[in-house]
């Protein structure tokens, strides 16, 4: 990491889109391929995180709150080596990234081994037909491996709550990144899950997570189970360094910003039209919150 980072917050304007526009439309391309409906900011959190960063070769990078969200995948395409945390299990990840990329677990329950996945699959179909279709199908996902050569980079899955990273050591990823992932904590507990990215991220590291922002004061957003926090309580939590430069100050043209963007209105995700429990209930478009990122460097060992 040759360029010198600051800490500092930033509520994400939406010409970021065209500003990375190379990245986005890679972006877009690998979902649709992996079958990955984003979040209908997600781009903009997306290309913010990536744009710190000129090469992700050779990188240990944490994706916190990973899931099995697009990050960690771009990521391994880009040669880094990815921990991938979340406290809901994958270890029953499907084929599809199976087949495609380098996936491990970091203990052997954080992965079930893809014999036992085909086998569990097979058993589960009711009718002998159903058990030939469903292993001729597996199968098939798996034999997608040797179709073309996997990444260089690596997935490694660790089930595991972000407050306890008790089996990666201090010191030894070089980026903490997280997607709208954070803010799923409770309040209370926030403190801590930075406290422990911190712990494991080495010294001149960066720690780079989006949020839902708030102008006057934290609130809880229902659909999405996600708290939007001020620019106070993000230093507070955060621990920024004293100055940190922020754009909260333009709260009100950025979210109007927001509102108006045709790119991110006309491509909402399959899921939102198929329930009024989301972020935008029944694909109606209607920001409630806008993303913010968070870059803290870690410059001694806290």
């Amino acid at each position: 990491m040759d360029r010198e980072y600051h800490d500092y917050i930033e509520i994400l304007p939406v010409a970021l889109l065209d500003q990375n526009r190379k990245t986005v439309e890679a972006l877009k391309a690998l979902a649709d391929s992996l079958g990955i409906g984003l979040g209908w900011h997600y781009l903009l959190d997306l290309s913010w995180i990536l744009s710190h960063m000129d090469a992700w070769a050779n990188l240990t990078i944490l994706d916190a709150g990973a899931g099995t969200g697009l990050l960690q995948w771009y990521l391994a395409e880009q040669e880094a080596e990815v921990i991938s945390v979340d406290r809901v299990n994958r270890a029953e990840l499907p084929f599809r990234f199976r087949s495609r990329y380098r996936v491990r677990g970091l203990r052997p329950e954080d992965l079930a081994s893809s014999s036992r996945l085909i086998a569990q699959n097979v058993s589960s179909a009711p009718t002998a037909a159903g058990r030939i279709k469903r292993l001729a199908r597996s199968l098939g996902g798996a034999a997608a491996t040797g179709l073309s050569p996997k990444p260089t980079g690596q997935v490694t899955i660790y089930n595991q709550d972000l407050t306890a990273l008790v089996d990666i050591p201090d010191e030894s990823v070089d980026v903490v990144v997280s997607v709208s992932a954070l803010e799923h904590n409770p309040p209370e507990a926030m403190e801590s899950v930075v406290q422990e990215l911190m712990r494991v991220l080495k010294k001149g590291g960066l720690l780079l997570a989006t949020l839902g922002a708030a102008r006057d004061e934290d609130w809880y957003h229902v659909p999405s189970a996600g708290w939007c926090y001020t620019d106070a309580t993000l230093r507070r939590v955060f621990s920024l360094e004293a100055g940190a430069a922020s754009n909260y100050a333009e709260y009100d043209r950025l979210f109007g910003a927001l509102a108006g963007c045709a790119e991110l209105r006309d491509h909402l995700a399959d899921f939102y039209f198929k329930s009024g429990d989301n972020g935008m209930p029944w694909g109606k478009w209607d920001p409630a919150y806008q993303s913010v990122g968070v870059c803290k460097v870690k410059r001694n060992n806290r």
